[in-house]
């Protein structure tokens, strides 16, 4: 089951070494981390490790249901207990007896049914709403959480008697930040799980893997993850490389992440799709060209012996940038800006020009 736990880095390793370590216990586990980063995967790695995988591994997230509906969620009801409990039904507890129940997010529980859970992990019984008699649960807890506990109980927010019978083994689930050397790996195995049939998995130019290398992923691996299935909807069998997909598609901060790299990489390549923002010839509307090119030269008509539409456009673009340029003190970053292209195009028009010794990299 470790191996569902992408990675190689050295904190993922220690996590690693320590469910293999704990996971044939029945002590409680706590598992911290920042959301997204995989703490139910940690959680069913620890049962299936354990002496009760072959029973039922059952999930619960306390801050997704609401708090009128939670109590009977962990702890069941009988028939005609409250209004519209229409028949029995099995908590989360009954439901996972001789296996492992999940309680992710606990730090969201409400503090009354902090109480009644306190009272269950001690006695190991639950009480089903409407019910006169205790049921007995044999079940290993593992807890998890993003919030910072200590902080919640200073603040009496958590109960400080629940966290320290939860807190048993505390387990560490580091940010996708803390373990950059995993990210590589981590999308070929989202891509080869969203390829379609037929198709071979999208692939990362060694541009595009610099930039997730650098990027701080605050959605840590479930970004990552809808990363994966975006470049595969949109790029299905391709290499991506992040200088050809549109600006959209791609997070504000992985788009300055790009733009403080692109310049100690080659070129990028032709781009896979259509770009918004260059300009060229065949994609004007052509009863228009003459219009643009008066407005930008002062032409009040065309001259009699005729023009190359192709050159005086050319022209136009490239007095454009460098004006541009001059305005900005030859900075390309801020030229782009103001031009509101990207800096990557620009760069290849000034290149297309000449204007390489009139600007200056930013």
């Amino acid at each position: 089951m470790l191996s569902t736990i992408i990675g190689k880095s050295p904190a993922i390793m220690a996590v690693k070494g320590l469910i293999e370590q704990v996971a044939p216990s029945d002590a409680t586990v706590l598992v911290r981390g920042p959301s997204g980063a995989g703490k139910e995967l940690v959680a069913k790695a620890l049962h299936e490790l354990s002496p009760r995988s072959k029973n039922r591994f059952v999930p619960i997230n306390c801050a997704a249901i609401p708090r009128e509906l939670l109590e009977s969620e962990l702890f069941g009801h009988r028939k005609g207990s409250f209004s519209g409990a229409i028949s029995d039904h099995k908590g989360r507890f009954e439901l996972a007896h001789n296996g492992t129940l999940f309680l992710d997010e606990i730090g969201d529980m409400p503090m009354d049914l902090q109480v009644k859970l306190l009272r269950v992990l001690q006695e190991r019984k639950v009480d089903p709403i409407g019910s006169q008699q205790s049921l007995d649960v044999n079940v290993r807890v593992i807890a998890a959480t993003h919030k910072d506990l200590e902080k919640a109980v200073g603040l009496g927010e958590f109960r400080e008697d629940l966290y320290y019978r939860l807190n048993v083994i505390p387990l560490a689930l580091p940010s996708l930040a803390e373990r950059k050397e995993d990210i590589t790996e981590l999308f070929a195995r989202f891509a080869e799980m969203e390829k379609r049939n037929g198709d071979a998995p999208v692939r990362l130019s060694s541009f595009s893997q610099a930039v997730l290398r650098h990027y701080e992923w605050p959605g840590n691996i479930r970004e990552l993850q809808n990363l994966a299935h975006r470049f595969t909807a949109l790029y299905a069998g391709q290499e991506v490389d992040l200088r050809q997909v549109p600006d959209i598609m791609l997070p504000p901060k992985m788009l300055e992440t790009l733009s403080a790299i692109e310049e100690d990489f080659p070129a990028a390549p032709p781009p896979t799709a259509p770009q918004s923002d260059t300009l060229e010839v065949d994609d004007l509307n052509l009863p228009n060209i003459e219009g643009i090119v008066r407005m930008a030269q002062g032409i009040s008509h065309l001259p009699d012996e005729g023009l190359i539409l192709k050159d005086h456009i050319a022209k136009i673009e490239r007095d454009i940038i460098e004006e541009a340029l001059q305005r900005t003190a030859h900075n390309v970053s801020q030229t782009a800006r103001l031009l509101s292209i990207r800096r990557t195009t620009l760069i290849e028009k000034i290149n297309k020009y000449e204007l390489t010794n009139s600007a200056q990299s930013a």
